[in-house]
């Protein structure tokens, strides 16, 4: 028996613009092709389960992975699909009397031509397409599996950062009327399916995200892993150069104290309530491990000149980002003077597990502070969490309780942990890190039976969770990385 939906336009909210879904490309766009798939799929079912095995088996087969890693890694792929997904050709018919204006609509590069727009939404409750700051956790799974639907996402991004939205939006959190996008920005989000994705993005409301700090950064780290994976790419990385300098010249101008360490000032990155100040181990961090990418693409690219201005403030930021977060066993949360800024964050390594995953070791970050980090971080933020069954917390405090100063430093995030457990693995703690990734699935799975809904929050002290099916726990494919092209087994 086969069962197939021929359902060949999309429509969004605003229905400025008429797209056709990537399969029209072959089946035609009148709706009348059923049969015609029918025929197809049924024609074909038996290659594509040769291609599922032959994909499959050398991780089902492996004895040295647990189980319960199997079915997780393959499991959360279902977010793919059923995370509000939507693959469309490039071309679209705009409604009579409206002309986009956004470039990511009117996409001419190659690789968006040949391969189409790809866009799944943040989390089935926070509806926002191809959200770039938790994209930046999720995008492994599509690096490894579909790399050429990560380059497509990459290339839309990009078209948007000079771009310039003078939409007046007014802010949740602090009431303030700021525009929807300005230029030298990476934007937080696609866009809205209730209004008008790649038309008007940034449909994230809570916080204005121009001066958001992790956003251009992961921009940039992005653009070098995927040139690295599409066997060094030199038009990916020259079209992206111009852009990776923008995001870059942005960051400079967040260095607010000359110290070569960009400067947050609130919640201005992907822990959306967790005020960071002053310099920090999560931004500080990423922005390292930004710089040393930009020189790396500097250097293949022959710009000299970029290369030594931004090695110099890598050498400084490098320094100061010792002195001032380095407490001897892990990086301190922030600078500031609040009890916060000691916490443990299970996340500090961020920037770095990106560097390692580039083939980049133990040229930016001390690789004696970052066993170290990760030793401190699985002894307390693993360990001391619900006796290490659930994953890592975000925060610890030095006493062993979770961090109470907002409600995201008390939670643990699956993504994250995820995250984590990667760049264990990738430093040789392979125990650590599959019994850290183990405590998000025997949680998710077995005790509150939300398989195929991960959430991307746990939430011990009331047993809770928050927002049901998100995008960021893809990252379980970063442990498949890691395994794979960093530490083998």
């Amino acid at each position: 028996m086969c069962l197939v939906w021929d359902m060949p336009r999309i429509c969004f909210g605003a229905a400025e613009q008429e797209y056709y879904r990537r399969y029209t490309r072959w089946f035609g766009r009148e709706g009348k092709a059923a049969a015609q798939l029918c025929a197809y799929a049924l024609s074909k079912y038996n290659d594509w389960e040769e291609r599922i095995n032959k994909w499959q088996s050398p991780i089902l087969d492996n004895t040295d992975l647990p189980a319960w890693y199997k079915s997780a890694l393959f499991n959360e792929l279902y977010y793919v699909s059923d995370g509000g997904t939507v693959w469309v050709d490039a071309d679209f018919k705009s409604r009579p009397g409206h002309t986009p204006v956004s470039p990511a609509v009117v996409n001419p590069t190659q690789q968006v031509q040949e391969y189409g727009k790809f866009a799944y939404l943040e989390g089935q409750e926070y509806r926002m397409y191809n959200t770039y700051d938790v994209h930046y956790y999720a995008s492994f799974a599509l690096a490894m599996l579909w790399p050429q639907l990560e380059i497509c996402i990459l290339y839309d991004i990009a078209a948007v950062v000079p771009y310039e939205d003078a939409e007046p939006i007014k802010h949740l959190f602090d009431g303030n009327v700021d525009m929807r996008k300005d230029a030298g920005c990476v934007p937080h989000d696609m866009g809205d399916p209730d209004d008008e994705p790649w038309e008007r993005v940034n449909a994230y409301l809570v916080h204005d995200t121009v001066n958001w700090k992790d956003l251009n950064l992961k921009f940039v780290l992005q653009v070098y892993r995927d040139y690295l994976l599409h066997d060094n790419d030199l038009q990916l990385l020259s079209a992206m150069w111009p852009i990776v300098q923008a995001a870059m010249e942005r960051g400079l101008k967040q260095d607010t104290d000359g110290d070569g360490i960009i400067n947050n000032c609130g919640a201005d990155q992907t822990y959306d309530t967790w005020k960071m100040i002053g310099a920090s181990a999560y931004c500080g961090g990423l922005w390292l491990a930004a710089l040393k990418a930009t020189c790396e693409i500097a250097t293949v690219l022959g710009e000299v000149e970029q290369h030594d201005k931004y090695l110099s403030v890598l050498q400084l930021g490098k320094k100061s980002y010792q002195e001032k977060l380095w407490t001897g066993s892990y990086y301190r949360f922030d600078t500031s003077s609040r009890k916060c800024s000691e916490s443990i964050m299970s996340d500090q390594l961020a920037g770095y597990w990106y560097l390692r995953a580039s083939g980049i070791e133990q040229d930016v970050f001390p690789h004696d502070c970052i066993l170290q980090a990760l030793r401190t971080i699985y002894e307390h933020n693993v360990l001391q969490f619900e006796n290490g069954s659930m994953g890592a917390v975000n925060g610890m405090q030095l006493d062993g309780q979770p961090e109470s100063f907002c409600l995201q430093g008390e939670e643990s995030w699956t993504g994250t942990s995820y995250a984590l457990a990667a760049t264990m693995i990738q430093e040789g703690m392979v125990d650590e890190g599959f019994h850290t990734a183990e405590g998000v699935y025997r949680t998710v799975y077995d005790r509150l039976g939300l398989g195929f809904q991960t959430p991307e929050a746990l939430f011990a002290r009331r047993k809770k969770y928050r927002s049901l099916a998100y995008m960021r726990p893809l990252s379980i494919w970063a442990i498949q990385w890691a395994l794979e092209k960093v530490q083998p087994l």
